[in-house]
């Protein structure tokens, strides 16, 4: 099956690439072509993150009855018109902000489902035994499309304006369904069709394993306290620290970088630990972001952010990996949707508790709150038979 795993890894490559663009990209369209309002512009990030908010767990019940090679086809033509239809309506003068809410709405249920099916499909393609090399190749290539998409989006938005940078991601997804279509999906197991299907059934199934319950609780707070810290370090950097532009950005950019890093290291050293204590140190060190920015001191500040960017990757893959090993087949799809509902939730609500918590408290004190929360999703997790996991089976 390692033929069938590389066309889906290409397809990801791909499609990965062009979304990073479309990340920049898109919000320029509505400021630069649409002069859009503060308010138009936070609506339309909150369209984003909608429907994995609203359409998560219907999307894992797709996931389990559908094909997930036709799924993922079809998501990515999808993806492709929507997007396409961007730069076709600012050809002839059409475009508007309803357009874009539009756009922003329907690929983010189509990607949704693209996910699911994805982390669902793969665990099929691979033995157990191969599940972290396969995931540490899945989510290195996107965090090397979210470190390098950024600046490549800038010069393409400069040389061709923003609507029509959102055609190499258009194009992206043609070339990822292309891939996806080559692979030769296996047959689901027989149970699985005979199954009763219920949107509680991912409740169950995560909270009912005495691993996945606690790893579920502990990635939620930890994703609810650390989403506070995300719109707030560019305002707490320019405005308490007085940086310049270039300083944030290298800071920035030093977060990614050290993110591949240690997507490259990940599986080594969850053969050396561990994989349940890899989640426990990524997630510990993924703290370490929001303490260095509240000491103010810019080597500090870097520092916390290269080792912060470190440990995302180092509990990324655990957590992945136990989900897809520990889980049965016929459930997977309905449970990594309704981790994902789980888990953008609280980064939704974290994101809405910062801007009420900065006003009330500042911004420095906020950081440091987030941090004292990311630290309790950390005990949960050490307190479990999580830490005593050392392989998958």
């Amino acid at each position: 099956m390692k033929g069938e795993v590389r066309k889906l890894w290409v397809g990801q490559s791909v499609s990965a690439a062009g979304s990073s663009i479309t990340t920049v990209a898109l919000p320029l369209v509505a400021v630069l072509t649409l002069q859009a309002s503060p308010l138009q512009m936070g609506l339309l990030s909150a369209l984003t993150v909608l429907p994995h908010l609203v359409f998560g767990l219907p999307a894992g019940l797709v996931a389990d009855r559908v094909s997930l090679r036709r799924l993922l086809v079809g998501a990515d033509m999808g993806r492709a018109v929507l997007l396409g239809s961007i730069p076709a309506a600012a050809a002839v003068g059409v475009l508007t902000m309803g357009q874009l809410y539009g756009v922003a709405v329907l690929a983010g249920v189509l990607t949704l489902l693209a996910d699911t099916a994805a982390q669902t499909l793969l665990p099929a393609l691979v033995p157990r035994a191969e599940l972290i090399r396969a995931n540490s190749a899945s989510l290195l290539t996107t965090n090397v499309a979210t470190t390098t998409g950024p600046s490549v989006a800038g010069f393409l938005v400069q040389a061709v304006s923003a609507p029509f940078a959102i055609v190499v991601d258009a194009v992206s997804f043609v070339v990822s369904a292309v891939a996806v279509y080559l692979i030769r999906e296996p047959q689901r197991v027989e149970s699985a069709e005979r199954a009763p299907v219920r949107l509680s059934t991912g409740l169950r199934v995560l909270f009912a394993d005495r691993v996945l319950g606690p790893l579920t609780l502990s990635a939620t707070v930890a994703s609810l306290f650390g989403a506070m810290q995300a719109p707030l370090v560019v305002l707490y950097l320019v405005r308490e620290l007085h940086w310049s532009p270039a300083y944030v950005g290298i800071a920035l950019t030093a977060s990614g970088v050290a993110t591949v890093v240690g997507t490259l290291l990940a599986s080594t050293w969850c053969k050396r630990v561990g994989i349940g204590r890899a989640y426990l140190s990524g997630q510990f060190l993924s703290i370490l972001s929001g303490a260095g920015l509240a000491t103010g001191l810019t080597p500090v500040i870097y520092f916390g952010q290269m080792i912060a960017g470190f440990g995302m990757a180092l509990f990324g893959i655990p957590q992945r990996t136990l989900r897809q090993s520990r889980i049965p087949p016929h459930q997977l799809g309905q449970a990594t949707a309704t981790w994902r509902t789980l888990v953008i939730g609280g980064q939704a609500l974290g994101a809405a508790l910062a801007g009420v918590l900065a006003t009330e408290l500042g911004l420095r004190s906020t950081l440091v709150l987030s941090s004292a929360g990311m630290l309790i999703g950390v005990l949960i997790a050490a307190l479990s038979p999580l830490r005593t996991i050392k392989e998958i089976r």
